[in-house]
């Protein structure tokens, strides 16, 4: 279900703290996060090895944990330290403590072998600190599988519709995409030439409603579930598709997907910008037309879960724009059942 050897995002760093322990779950797994005394975010399994009550209704004395239920603590490595009442802590007394990182205002962790976790392996994410850009984003909460949404990420045709007063205009889903795919990348390419722009590249690049523009969308996947968005418009015929962009703007869209559970979805996002860095007012600008599109994206996508869940759903029909989506979640599910079974992910990637 899940591919556990990998970088998830667990939280903004901002949600994380020494006054309120946070519970969130990963994976169908329960976590507590919290700081130790010098800032260094910790990750620990939230069950209580006792009586398996949550530790994150407990408090923090000093860097260690304490149970709210009969006061057993534990440190940073998930061993239990101190039980009252008595000398020794029994054997095996521990929770499971988790690889973490905290990189580009997120804190990564890894939920599989902690022997396979490496730091230089976490997703590229860097728009979000950058000096040359400015980001913002937020955490959104989604009532669907989690492989749904990198799906509607890699399909941007639906913007036509979902979001025809936002981002959307009916040249995209006219215009056809390319597909590339790797073994640890899919990348989709669309480039919309010498169209209208959409009431949201107006307002951001000061296009006239009548001018048009060459706009492109550059989409790549990489497993588990991270999207990244190159996206932006140039003033048509000025050579955007040959490299030059001075004549327009550019954005990246950053999405970390974390399944919660088999049926619902931690969104974590940003948008990036490179363009009027001292104007404030256009990073909000940007956050909130695409804080309302992905709001239309959740709606529309817990139907469709609601829909799949509903026992008499035939198998679906594929079409030209789900190509990227598809070739996402089948390299996903081989990596998964790579995991658990090498020789089935051996056999599924032979079949293709």
């Amino acid at each position: 279900m899940f591919l556990k050897n990998a970088w998830y995002v667990g939280a903004w760093d901002t949600e994380i703290g020494r006054q309120n322990l946070l519970r969130r779950t990963l994976l169908n797994e329960p976590v507590v996060f919290y700081r130790q005394e010098d800032g260094t975010p910790v990750a620990l399994e939230d069950k209580c090895a006792h009586r398996h009550a949550p530790l994150s209704e407990g408090k923090l004395v000093g860097d260690m944990i304490q149970c709210p239920y009969h006061g057993l603590e534990y440190n940073s490595d998930g061993d239990c330290v101190r039980v009252p009442g008595q000398s020794n802590v029994p054997p095996g007394c521990r929770v499971r403590s988790y690889p973490v990182v905290e990189r580009n205002h997120w804190i990564w962790l890894w939920m599989g072998d902690p022997a396979l976790a490496d730091p230089d392996d976490i997703e590229d994410f860097h728009w979000m600190d950058d000096p040359g850009w400015r980001a913002k984003g937020e955490l959104m909460h989604l009532k669907a599988d989690y492989k749904l949404l990198v799906e509607n990420l890699l399909d941007l045709s639906h913007l036509s519709y979902i979001h025809a007063t936002t981002l959307g205009t009916s040249a995209v889903a006219e215009t056809p995409m390319s597909v590339d795919r790797s073994d640890s990348h899919v990348t989709v390419t669309r480039w919309v030439m010498d169209s209208t722009p959409p009431p949201f590249f107006e307002k951001a690049g000061g296009f006239a409603p009548d001018e048009h523009v060459d706009r492109w969308q550059h989409i790549t996947w990489t497993p588990p579930a991270f999207v990244r968005l190159d996206v932006g418009a140039a003033k048509a015929g000025t050579g955007a598709k040959e490299g030059d962009r001075s004549q327009g703007i550019t954005m990246r869209n950053l999405n970390a997907i974390t399944p919660e559970t088999d049926k619902t979805t931690h969104y974590f996002w940003a948008q990036a910008h490179d363009f009027r860095l001292d104007e404030p007012w256009i990073t909000d600008l940007l956050v909130a037309n695409i804080h309302e599109a992905f709001l239309e994206d959740l709606e529309i996508i817990g139907l469709q879960q609601i829909n799949i869940d509903s026992g008499t759903t035939q198998p679906r029909i594929d079409i030209n724009h789900d190509g990227g989506g598809l070739q996402a979640i089948r390299t996903l599910e081989a990596m998964i059942d790579a995991e658990n079974d090498p020789g089935a992910g051996q056999t599924a990637q032979a079949a293709e």
